[in-house]
Order: structure tokens, then C-alpha cells, then sequence
């Protein structure tokens, strides 16, 4: 076991070209190292067209499949990232087609470009030793992630790509098939319909917002009563 995990920690400083050259050799922790790495890029590439997340999963599971029995095909002309996205992009896609649902673009793209764009964040998900802080973060993630899923498919299929994944604009039209203005102009319009939709969400709590409770207003309550060399009355 411990000489797996120096093996692993060893081969964490090779690039994908290497790990790919072990995975072919059927090398399991290079193949481990491989889907560490990308896991997340093609979760949300499959979520954002799938909007279902154990699809989306097991679209995951059938990229990596047809990948790793196919790594011949791999030339090394784009980089693995790519290669593998679009694997998944078209498994997800050749799923929503299997599906019969059927999306009128000209429609959505006629909707009403109205309103300033701002882009949107996700709230990353690093640790935090404040519990409160964690909880209001995963909340905000939640109700972000919830107003993505609402997005139409088109608008939020680039939005993910753009804005989450941080794909260059030539490089999500490439993905998807549009032209870089198709894309710039879907993405204006998914970041004005989140940003109403979110509008609309959060209004009614905006009187809720930094809230003083729990563990905060002890640790508040506790420095004051320090500072001011007030002794605190024992518990009965």
C-alpha cells in the first residue's frame, strides 16, 4: 500500500502525454491520475447538457471507457482535455437525442437581449473552519446551481463551458459546433437570465443576509465580555 501511494505521488508530477504513454501499458494508477485530473470538467460538461446528475455520472463513466479502449486513437494534436470533453460532449448529447426532446433555437435565440450582462461566479469549494461560513456557501452554491439547471439547454450548455470551466470563446464554439459570436451572444444572454432569476430568488431574503447566530454570536459575545474583564456567570 505504501509503495502504491509513492508511486502515485511520483507519477503526479508527469504531464498527460506521459500518464497517457503509461495508460496504454494498462497502467491503473496512470488511468486514476488521468480521471483525477479531468473528472470535473466532464461531469459539468455532461451536466450542463444532461441537467441530471446521475446521467450525467454515468456519461462520465462511458467517456472514460471508450477513451482508455481507444487511447490509439490519441494523437497528441490536441490535448487530452480536449480530447476527452469532446468524448463526453458527444456521448451527452447522443443521450438528449435518444431522449426525442426537441429545442426550438431560433426561438431562444429570439428571446429579448435586454439588460447588462455580469458574469457570475461559482462559489469554490474550499474549506472553511467556520462552519456557519460553510453552510451560507454551499447555500449560494446551491441556488446558483439550481438557476443553471433552469437555463435553456443551448444558453446553459455555453455558460458552463465559459464561466465555469473557463473555456476560451473559440474553444467552447469548437466544442459545440456554433460560431464564436453565437457563443459570445448566448453566453450574454444565459448571464442576464440568471442574473433575473437569481434576482427573483434572493429578494425575499435580503433581510437575512449576514446573519449574527449560532457559533458567530457566542465567539462575539465571548471576546466582548473578555475584553471588558466581565466575568461570566456560571451555568446552572
Amino acid at each position: 500500500m505504501q509503495a502504491a501511494a509513492v508511486a502515485d505521488t511520483r507519477l503526479e508530477g508527469l504531464d498527460d502525454s506521459a500518464l497517457v504513454e503509461r495508460a496504454r501499458n494498462r497502467d491503473g494508477a496512470a488511468v486514476r491520475l488521468i480521471m483525477q485530473r479531468h473528472n470535473r470538467r466532464l461531469y459539468r460538461v455532461a451536466r450542463s447538457v444532461l441537467n441530471d446528475e446521475a446521467e450525467a455520472e454515468d456519461v462520465v463513466q462511458e467517456a472514460y471507457v471508450r477513451a482508455f479502449t481507444h487511447l490509439e486513437t490519441f494523437r497528441g494534436e490536441a490535448q487530452l482535455s480536449t480530447w476527452l470533453t469532446r468524448i463526453a460532449l458527444n456521448e451527452a448529447l447522443g443521450r438528449l437525442r435518444r431522449r426525442r426532446i426537441t429545442v426550438s433555437l431560433k426561438d431562444i435565440d429570439a428571446i429579448n437581449d435586454q439588460g447588462e450582462a455580469r458574469v457570475i461566479y461559482l462559489p469554490s469549494a474550499r474549506q472553511d473552519s467556520d462552519p456557519e461560513a460553510a453552510a451560507a456557501r454551499a447555500e449560494v452554491r446551491r441556488l446558483l446551481e439550481q438557476a443553471v439547471d433552469r437555463l435553456p439547454a443551448p444558453f446553459r450548455m455555453v455558460f458552463v463551458l465559459r464561466d465555469i470551466e473557463e473555456m476560451s470563446t473559440e474553444e467552447t464554439a469548437a466544442h459545440l459546433g456554433l460560431r464564436p459570436e453565437t457563443v459570445k451572444t448566448r453566453l450574454h444572454r444565459a448571464r442576464r437570465l440568471l442574473r433575473q432569476s437569481l434576482d427573483r430568488t434572493l429578494s425575499s431574503a435580503v433581510s437575512d443576509v449576514f446573519p449574527c447566530a449560532g457559533a458567530r454570536c457566542t465567539r462575539i459575545t465571548e471576546a466582548v465580555l473578555h475584553r471588558l474583564g466581565i466575568e461570566q456567570s456560571p451555568e446552572k
